[in-house]
């Protein structure tokens, strides 16, 4: 996929969106930060002005033969002027590193917050179709490049701009035949800038993807450090890094042999230049004194040479300046148009109107309430009536003909037809890919089915708002996340609003206060590195009772106890017997004999539901549930 990659340019108009996005962040700051480096700029080149006009004093007093007392209050006045503009252009140059400081971090700060909340409304599928992390390095390499373009070549570049136009403009006013001298060896520098950087350039950016791959590898590595140790990998995975960081070596080493090369020719050609001005402009003075052309009507002198060779000086310094910054300018538009790409994702759409809210019944009518009875209610708001009725939410989920698929033309479920009335248990069982979790994402919409129908309590799931739908869902997985903080942190993660009374009942509930209260700080101990210091089992209690705090009318448990222990699974098989009741349960499960008690079994392959029934029906007839459940137990 393109955008997992680093590219090898930015996208075209990636500058004037990046320059247009710090203007939004800061419309009037920015504008005064520009205006101080333009000042700074501007008088960076008004001394050559003034060594003119002294020089042209001096030599004019020794061809008249004016003494230092007539000419030194002139030259004094310049002196002074000089200073004051040198200590007003040193404030500006202050005031617009500071500002700038501020604009670079608090435009790197807006980005990462405007990522992070483009994020959270991203599709799911959008993060099962790209790599976990290149999305992080949107958030460190990416950044980090456009850190280096924001605060310091976009106003290298503006102030190098301001002072070659206001260096050109000086010179043409002193000597268009100077001019042309200076710019001959400015192409020259252009030229090889072009040739050099361009080069350069590329190399830097292929330096970014090698740095992006040996993260990703480091990263992969810490994360499965367990496995590497426990198949004695290490060997193995030291020389797979060698080669990754071979790579960064490689592309380093290119990229940094073309800056370093590009620095000192340029400084070469400027020295050059240098003194091809002061030869040229000796000979002018000789033999073409009279034929300067100029706006300012003077005639080649010492007075228009010498103020030549500075402005060369500051000229191609200026140039040179330019041309250090094509990396860093590149990269970072590269890092930018990726983040870009991000925030012009699709978010997830939801076109739902159909809410959840608190309900009570007042003369035998269901109608919202604004505080919490334990009914809860769908508010259907009918478009076509304008009237709003209140259906009770009592978890039945019907699917009807439902086909679906990921990629086009590779269908995942066929055909699928099934039901779960209020307080069923209902189990999915069947080889790995056969679609059994594939349904459950489709209840809790991750995903929106291709054809058929969905309906929860008789209201077509696509009318009723994803949040809404969600949260009356809970939903246990069998890859357990638990977060920073403590355990009744991750608990609560289910309902915010719920008491530590609420916390420690579902933990009860579940069999996981037993363990929790002979932790150190029982509820109190901090869980770090997605619980690194409890056992499986232990992390799959808390995610059960993080469920079960939420008290939804519908349950989905995904292997919800595949990671725990024969003994710690019938404790937690009392608490999540308990907890099912009332419930409608959806229940996927390798483990056959945990789904014996189910209403309903569902045997699907291949996308389709080839049996259904109850254990014993099932067993009966001797089909493919009974091969299942039989070798399983002949595994057992």
């Amino acid at each position: 996929m393109g955008s997992q990659k680093m590219k090898s340019k930015a996208k075209k108009g990636t500058m004037a969106r990046l320059i247009k996005t710090v203007f939004s962040f800061y419309p009037r700051m920015l504008p005064l930060t520009l205006m101080c480096i333009a000042f700074a700029a501007i008088i960076s080149t008004l001394p050559s002005i003034f060594l003119q006009n002294i020089i042209g004093l001096v030599t004019d007093a020794l061809d008249t033969g004016k003494g230092w007392d007539e000419i030194s209050s002139s030259v004094f006045s310049f002196v002074i002027i000089l200073v004051c503009l040198y200590a007003v252009s040193l404030t500006s140059g202050f005031l617009w590193n500071q500002l700038m400081a501020v604009i670079t971090q608090g435009t790197l700060k807006k980005l990462r917050d405007k990522m992070f909340n483009k994020m959270e409304r991203l599709p799911v599928k959008y993060f099962d179709t790209n790599n976990h992390g290149d999305i992080m390095s949107h958030y460190t390499n990416d950044i980090d490049t456009l850190r280096q373009v924001v605060s310091q070549s976009l106003p290298q570049l503006v102030m190098s701009s301001i002072v070659v136009i206001s260096l050109l403009i000086i010179m043409v006013y002193f000597s268009l035949w100077m001019t042309l001298v200076v710019l001959v060896g400015v192409f020259a520098m252009l030229f090889v800038t072009k040739k050099i950087g361009g080069g350069s350039a590329r190399h830097f950016i292929r330096q970014q993807v090698a740095i992006g791959r040996a993260e990703g590898f480091i990263e992969e590595t810490i994360h499965g450090q367990k496995v590497v140790k426990v198949f004695c990998h290490e060997e193995a995975s030291i020389s797979d890094f060698d080669k990754v960081n071979d790579e960064l070596f490689r592309e380093a080493d290119r990229a940094n042999k073309y800056a370093n090369t590009l620095g000192p020719i340029l400084n070469n050609i400027g020295n050059v230049l240098y003194v091809i001005v002061a030869i040229a402009g000796g000979i002018m003075c000789l033999l073409i004194p009279e034929y300067n052309v100029s706006l300012s009507g003077l005639a080649f002198s010492v007075a228009v040479v010498v103020p030549f060779l500075n402005m060369t000086k500051q000229f191609t310094g200026s140039v040179n300046q330019v041309s250090h910054q094509i990396n860093s300018v590149v990269m970072g538009l590269a890092g930018a148009s990726r983040i870009f790409d991000l925030l012009d994702e699709e978010e997830e759409k939801d076109e739902g109107y159909v809410t959840l809210v608190d309900a009570e019944y007042v003369n035998g009518e269901l109608t919202e309430c604004d505080h919490h009875t334990g009914i809860w209610a769908w508010k259907h708001p009918h478009k076509e009536t304008g009237e709003t009725t209140y259906v009770l939410l009592q978890g039945d989920v019907r699917f009807t003909e439902v086909d679906f698929e990921y990629e086009p033309g590779k269908p995942v479920l066929k055909n699928i037809t099934l039901y779960a009335e209020p307080g069923q248990k209902v189990a999915f069982v069947g080889a790995t890919g056969a679609g059994k979790t594939t349904i459950t994402n489709l209840i809790n919409r991750f995903y929106d089915i291709a054809d058929g129908k969905i309906r929860y309590d008789g209201i077509n799931i696509n009318k009723i708002s994803k949040r809404a739908l969600r949260r009356s869902l809970g939903i246990v997985l069998q890859d357990t996340n638990l977060f920073t903080g403590t355990v009744m942190d991750n608990i609560r993660y289910g309902k915010l609003e719920a008491s530590d009374e609420e916390c420690i009942e579902a933990a009860r509930l579940v069999g996981a206060d037993d363990f929790i209260t002979r932790m150190p700080k029982g509820y109190a101990t901090e869980i770090t590195n997605n619980g690194a210091n409890l056992s499986q089992g232990q992390r799959q209690l808390i995610a059960i009772a993080r469920a079960a705090v939420a008290d939804p009318p519908v349950m989905i448990l995904d292997e919800a106890t595949s990671s725990i222990d024969t003994r710690t699974e019938s404790i937690v098989q009392r608490g999540m017997d308990t907890l099912m009741k009332g419930r409608t349960v959806f229940v996927i499960a390798h483990r056959l004999s945990t789904v014996k008690n189910s209403d309903v079994i569902m045997v699907l392959d291949h996308g389709e539901i080839i049996e259904r029934g109850s254990h014993d029906d099932l067993i009966e007839k001797k089909g493919q549930y009974y091969k299942l459940y039989t070798g399983a137990f002949e595994l057992e």
